[in-house]
């Protein structure tokens, strides 16, 4: 593997890094108990995670109110093993050998908690879904 651990590494990427891939990276963290490593980025991140990701996820139990937006960048993608995009569409850098998956949902940005509940609950299911691809069992379902 390209990484210097024996873990797998998977980048979550959206264009803010604010809402759906911090959420992915929040519940894979949390469900695949450290076996995985977790990064995400945005194309264009944004000042700070959005209030209703973090509060849809303290809901879950799971605090992401350290969380910042980062960049995106080539080393990032080429460190990981899996890619998953969210809707940034061209901007994400595509290398040979990395499996990549492009996530449609829906922008929790500038949606209440009440509209970002679905949204965090789909992110769960198909991180539950990827956990099982990697033959990773999840610590908690």
């Amino acid at each position: 593997m390209s990484n210097q651990t024996d873990k797998l590494s998977v980048l979550f990427v959206c264009i803010h890094n604010a809402g759906r891939s911090q959420m992915a990276a929040a519940y894979l963290a949390h469900l695949s108990g450290g076996a995985v490593e977790v990064r995400s980025a945005g194309s264009a991140p944004a000042d700070q995670v959005n209030p209703s990701a973090v509060a849809a996820m303290a809901e879950e139990g799971i605090d992401i109110t350290a969380e910042t937006p980062k960049v995106l960048t080539t080393e990032a993608v080429k460190e990981s093993d899996v890619v998953i995009t969210m809707g940034c569409g061209d901007t994400c850098p595509i290398f040979p050998g990395k499996r990549y998956e492009d996530w449609d949902l829906a922008d929790p940005a500038g949606k209440g908690v009440e509209a970002v509940r679905p949204i965090r609950d789909e992110i769960r299911q198909r991180i539950l879904g990827l956990l099982e691809s990697l033959d990773v069992t999840p610590v908690s379902a």
